[in-house]
């Protein structure tokens, strides 16, 4: 009887242990017959599939990653997600390896992180901290994909005022329609060389170019949510839809938007209004040459306070009725089950335009204090400054010098 050294597992008892283990080492049919042994290469096989499966277990959770090739390695150059056995790969594009870093870990449970300098998470935290205290969000509203600059002040301004921008240059749409549809109304009255040799426009003019203006500007101030009126802003806080502590700067923005915008109509007419006022002449309704209504409303002279109150409260009711009614939902006539959605600015068009011809006479249907008071602000500054100007010219002509 031979000793346990002798034989191992083979029906030969003549050769060694060793022996045979040398001889048959790379022989995986042998080796994986033997009750005990166990091939090595199963071994790393079994590996190599637990390692795939946890990528992909990892890949289902944060999501797919950018379409490159992937290799393993016992480095982790680029984080726990991608493993790369060099830096500088000549099969990763350069553009790419910025992609990388961005990749998410499973430290970090999906959350995306990348590498920034100190100075770059100072200067966030900083602009985080200005529009915190404006009453914005933290972040503002950029898409993931788009590069966000913080080295030059103009740019730090833009995303510190993201959305009082959003509503300034909507403001300034919707304003710049409706009082340029006003002033080609008013000023081409009784012009004969317009189609009809009555003026190029109508009453109806004006109210397609407001809604007009409205459509548009909703669009423009998407990031803000194209709110273009404190009315409107106002109600959506009163309802819990929008933080109170957005409402000044929201507010501002629209009122400043307003203003700008009268400011490029009336150097757009300009010439028009001293052909029929007068070079230095601005004057206000009831007056038959008056201006001042391309830029804010002026009610009809008959009507009483109460008359005038109640026309803006009924207009104003309609409009913010029908605004929540198509935001809504719930409900089932707000054109889909989620409201009115991207033909919420088109619904508005049509909003405005039979507010316009249904309750628009009376008093101009102002029913925007971003609309009205922005552009009156301006009539008074150049009416005043005509008014200086027409003087100074007078007192001029008699060698008379203004104190000042």
């Amino acid at each position: 009887m031979s000793s346990s050294s002798d034989t191992a597992y083979s029906a030969d008892p003549s050769p060694k242990r060793k022996d045979w283990a040398n001889m048959n080492h790379h022989d995986r049919g042998q080796c994986s017959q033997g009750p005990g042994l166990k091939d090595p290469n199963d071994s790393i096989k079994n590996s190599n599939i637990a390692y795939k499966e946890h990528e992909e277990k990892a890949a289902n959770a944060v999501g797919a990653g950018p379409s490159i090739q992937r290799h393993s390695s016992t480095s982790p150059h680029y984080g726990h997600f991608e493993h790369r056995e060099h830096a500088r790969s000549p099969t990763i594009p350069q553009h790419q390896e910025y992609a990388l870093n961005t990749l998410p870990t499973a430290s970090t449970n999906g959350t995306i992180t990348s590498r920034k300098t100190k100075s770059e998470t100072e200067r966030e935290t900083t602009l985080s901290t200005i529009r915190t205290r404006i009453g914005l969000e933290p972040e503002p509203p950029i898409l993931d994909g788009h590069e966000v600059h913080h080295h030059l002040t103009w740019s730090a301004v833009r995303v510190i005022l993201r959305e009082p921008f959003a509503e300034f240059f909507g403001t300034f749409v919707m304003v710049l329609f409706g009082d340029g549809s006003v002033a080609q109304v008013l000023l081409s009255t009784g012009e004969r060389s317009a189609p009809g040799g009555n003026g190029f426009g109508a009453y109806q003019s004006i109210n397609w170019g407001w809604g007009l203006g409205v459509m548009l500007g909703i669009y423009v101030a998407g990031d803000s949510g194209g709110f273009l009126n404190p009315a409107v802003a106002f109600c959506f806080c009163l309802y819990r839809k929008l933080p109170w502590r957005r409402f000044p700067i929201y507010a501002i923005a629209q009122i400043l938007g307003g203003f700008c915008a009268s400011g490029v109509v009336y150097a757009s007419y300009i010439n028009p209004i001293n052909q029929i006022e007068g070079y230095g002449i601005r004057t206000v309704p009831p007056s038959a040459t008056a201006t001042a209504g391309i830029f804010c409303t002026y009610p009809q002279t008959f009507l009483t306070k109460a008359s005038q109150f109640f026309s803006e409260f009924i207009a104003s009711t309609i409009l913010m009725f029908v605004i929540f009614a198509l935001k809504d939902d719930s409900n089932p006539g707000a054109m889909g089950k989620s409201g009115a959605g991207m033909l919420f600015p088109l619904a508005l068009l049509f909003l405005i335009f039979g507010l316009g011809a249904c309750f628009g006479w009376e008093t101009g249907y102002a029913i925007n204090i971003a609309r009205d008071f922005g552009p009156r602000l301006m009539s008074y500054i150049l009416g005043r400054t005509y008014y200086k100007l027409k003087l100074k010219a007078m007192l001029d002509q008699e060698s008379i010098t203004l104190p000042g």
